[in-house]
């Protein structure tokens, strides 16, 4: 058992584990990554997404993808965690522990203020886990999301009046 950053030649893997997070979240229908894609985020010239696996005996069976982002009332960078995820058959092993606490280091190393991430209400089990490590909610804060036809359209909004 072992975190390590990922690799170039993970990139399958983790592709398959981001779909199989989708699918957990009832979310399936809208993944669209690719491998090229991925790959570019990860590895291209400007690299904007991170990323570290869990992998037992070379297999790669949980993901921590994430981002950086900056607090203004902070002053200082932090990490924001996208995904993460170990396949339930590897789950009560510390895998998902040692993920985020590789992200806490990566934190605390670089001066980063903060590590946030998202999870859906009804996900009990990963509510508890991440309170078990000391995270708090943030229940007066609600996330807003613009994709698709409503991110297009309103982009264009402006050049048609």
């Amino acid at each position: 058992m072992s975190v390590r950053p990922v690799r170039p030649d993970d990139v399958p893997a983790v592709v398959a584990l981001v779909r199989e997070l989708a699918e957990y979240e009832k979310a399936v229908h809208e993944v669209r990554l690719t491998e090229e894609q991925l790959t570019v985020a990860l590895f291209g010239d400007r690299p904007a997404l991170f990323g570290h696996v869990a992998e037992i005996e070379g297999e790669v069976v949980g993901i921590a993808l994430w981002f950086l982002n900056f607090s203004t009332w902070r002053g200082s960078h932090g990490v924001y965690l996208e995904d993460l995820y170990v396949q339930p058959q590897h789950r009560g092993r510390g895998l998902g522990k040692e993920l985020l606490r590789t992200l806490a280091e990566v934190c605390v190393e670089r001066g980063y203020s903060r590590l946030e991430w998202s999870v859906l209400d009804w996900n009990t089990p990963s509510i508890d886990f991440y309170k078990a490590a000391g995270a708090v909610p943030m229940d007066e804060w609600t996330v807003f999301r613009l994709t698709d036809d409503a991110l297009t359209g309103f982009a264009q909004d402006r050049r048609t009046r």
